[in-house]
């Protein structure tokens, strides 16, 4: 197998994200969100929110990050922000996943995008850190655009928001949540 077959298998397996659902809706209500779609979304959100990223991100990195941070759901599936996930268990079938599908690639490209990846789960660098924030702060803006969205289906409260989404975006872009956290307030309140 020549390195382009192994990109092109590749390419072709990550085609399968577009048929992982999320519980979050598009913003016409018309049905459910699916990964690839985050994907796509939360990239454009990085090159459209860049001005918020603290200085010294590299933007295009962050996109790269957001790009393939979610392909892991291929095989592990979506584990809904406010569901109820055994989180060992999604780590190693996410783990596996990155090993399989990474595994597909050509070995140096295939590091490249596995070493992504894993910076994005660890959020230590300014990047990933950044990345992290825009991954938490698209579904609650879709959330709030869709009049609480999934919010009901999960029985969702301010306080498990605020618990599960602030900490990632108030320490990769506070301006963010800065702006959300308000939002998130009234649409509870009213």
């Amino acid at each position: 197998m020549t390195d382009l077959d192994a990109q092109v298998a590749f390419l072709l397996e990550a085609d399968r994200l577009k048929s992982v659902n999320r519980a979050s809706y598009i913003t016409d209500r018309s049905r459910h969100e699916n990964s690839a779609e985050h994907s796509w979304h939360i990239a454009l959100f990085a090159m459209v929110l860049e001005g918020e990223a603290p200085e010294g991100v590299d933007i295009s990195r962050v996109i790269r990050m957001l790009i393939l941070h979610d392909l892991v759901e291929i095989d592990a599936g979506d584990a809904p922000i406010h569901g109820r996930v055994d989180v060992a268990a999604m780590t190693a079938r996410e783990e596996a996943a990155a090993t399989r599908l990474f595994g597909m690639l050509p070995p140096a490209q295939g590091a490249e995008f596995r070493a992504l990846w894993e910076e994005f789960e660890a959020a230590r660098t300014p990047d990933a850190r950044f990345a992290k924030a825009l991954d938490r702060f698209q579904p609650p803006v879709l959330n709030l655009a869709t009049d609480g969205g999934s919010w009901p289906d999960f029985d969702v409260t301010e306080d498990m928001i605020t618990a599960r989404v602030a900490p990632a975006i108030q320490r990769g872009a506070p301006a963010l949540w800065q702006w959300l956290a308000p939002r998130i307030r009234a649409w509870f309140r009213s």
